[in-house]
């Protein structure tokens, strides 16, 4: 299931495509063939995420207000098998790199750190934004994006070159295409989501309140953190539980699980009361910086760039971008002692049980 960066990172995406276009909406495999005749048409306002929801905005005219009665809202959330696929023009592009984060992890051979990522700018056709939890930063060349559970798919190459404005057609849809949006310039197809519905306003926010805090929430970072302490704090469930309890903290997945207690030096079965604010508040503003890192690159990458393994050891290719997260009998990148793993809730935990023992 794609984390929350992801979504944020669509978000950003959809809004540099579609924003103020109007849109032609249609339901391929019919399932949501009521909810697309109500969009088709409409003008695509703007989108944003909370934690793994993405709330998108259509109204009749470019210039409606977001609080307006007029404004339909699409709600999707991809589970574990839904994705949205792209395909545009020359003008269909969003930059590989959204902007770079101050955050310094990753970057030895070859591994994405932050000084290999500065100098994209950009792609065709959404070059950089297969953002699945464990895809490639880019694309070949020419090659359609996708974001979500989805594969990149072969079979929507463009022609060699990019193609210029009124010369590009969207090819027919493949597989159990949910919705379809198609502007001037480009297509976006969702596929397999758990959700997909049209709310209101009030809808938007029964979505919201029923969600912990998101750390990448905008202007939010302190009534945010002072949330998720509370959240944690008043409960005897093991932390490792309740960072995956979305209306805990939004966003969070197995990755930033795992990898945030392990850089935070928690157990994940120590009881969320028995932890101090401090220690919450540092992991709070770590899950923040992991996941804007992940918004700007694509990636989950949370491996100091000092902790690195100089060379990187061929069988263990996850130690140049996770402590912990599928290195299960590795030895720890800091202490040497084998990395554990367990199923807590019906995911895979993972943890150093030296750097974590506490």
């Amino acid at each position: 299931m794609p984390e929350g960066h992801t979504i944020h990172r669509l978000a950003k995406s959809l809004n540099i495509l579609f924003r103020e276009s109007q849109l032609r909406a249609s339901s391929p495999q019919g399932r949501f063939a009521q909810g697309a005749a109500r969009l088709d048409g409409q003008v695509f306002i703007s989108s944003y995420a909370h934690g793994k929801h993405l709330l998108a905005a259509f109204a009749p005219a470019p210039d409606v207000a977001l609080d307006s009665p007029a404004i339909t809202w699409l709600h999707t959330h991809l589970g574990l098998y839904g994705a949205w696929n792209f395909d545009g023009d020359a003008t269909f592009v969003v930059p590989e790199i959204f902007e770079v984060p101050d955050l310094e992890v990753g970057s030895r051979q070859g591994l994405p750190g932050i000084k290999e990522l500065g100098g994209h700018s950009g792609g065709s056709a959404l070059a950089g934004l297969t953002v699945s939890t464990r895809a490639a930063l880019t694309q070949p060349e020419g090659v359609a994006a996708t974001v979500g559970s989805g594969k990149p798919r072969p079979d929507l190459k463009l022609p060699e070159g990019k193609l210029a404005p009124g010369q590009w057609q969207p090819a027919p849809p493949k597989g159990a295409v949910r919705l379809r949006l198609v502007s001037k310039h480009g297509v976006a197809d969702l596929s397999g989501p758990t959700t997909c519905e049209l709310l209101d306003l009030e809808g938007v926010k029964a979505v919201e309140a029923r969600l912990g805090p998101d750390p990448l929430a905008p202007g939010k970072t302190a009534e945010g953190k002072a949330t998720f302490i509370a959240n944690v704090r008043r409960r005897r469930r093991a932390i490792g539980e309740l960072l995956m309890d979305q209306s805990v903290i939004a966003g969070v997945g197995n990755i930033y699980r795992a990898e945030s207690l392990f850089r935070a030096g928690i157990s994940p079965r120590r009881q969320g009361a028995n932890i101090s604010a401090q220690r919450l508040s540092k992991l709070w503003d770590d899950n923040a910086a992991l996941m804007a890192h992940g918004v700007a690159t694509g990636l989950i990458t949370t491996v100091n760039s000092d902790d690195v393994p100089d060379p990187l050891p061929p069988d263990d290719p996850e130690a140049g971008r996770w402590y912990v997260y599928h290195r299960t009998g590795r030895p720890c990148l800091r202490c040497g002692t084998p990395i554990a793993g367990d199923m807590m809730q019906g995911r895979t935990l993972f943890w150093c049980p030296r750097c974590q023992g506490r």
